[in-house]
């Protein structure tokens, strides 16, 4: 092995899971399933590979960031985390989302990175929804 191939031995390279408390875990894993259409296994658990979708390839990576305590971009939420799911069609998402009842919080924000949009789940978390760009619409 060279050196190049230690570079990466000993480092974190990705995220294993998004885990989260809740009141009720079963029944907002059912209105993630039911509302989001995450595909939430009867063990109430979802598997994602964002590969599979050749829409997004060009996507392929998964953003951490820390926010400073102070920082509003979480509100209305007083949760002290945040999940960016990442959907094919944020507007067919939106009007289904608009059938339950669930409108968005603030304004859709389209920028260089895609279309975003936060709606709030029952348990009063902001749930940011992100659809990248793809290569046809960077054109």
């Amino acid at each position: 092995m060279n050196d190049k191939d230690n570079s990466r031995k000993g480092q974190i390279i990705g995220f294993g899971g998004v885990f989260f408390k809740a009141n009720r875990p079963s029944d907002l894993a059912q209105w993630y399933k039911n509302i989001l259409g995450v595909p939430v296994t009867d063990g109430g658990v979802a598997l994602f590979k964002r590969s599979d979708n050749q829409d997004f390839a060009e996507n392929d990576v998964t953003l951490w960031a820390p926010f400073e305590q102070d920082n509003n971009y979480f509100a209305p939420s007083n949760s002290s985390f945040l999940v960016n799911y990442l959907v094919d069609d944020l507007n067919m998402l939106l009007d289904r989302l608009k059938n339950h009842g669930i409108l968005p919080v603030q304004p859709i924000e389209i920028t260089k990175d895609g279309k975003f949009a936060w709606i709030m789940d029952p348990e009063g978390n902001k749930v940011e929804l992100w659809q990248p760009l793809r290569p046809e619409d960077q054109a």
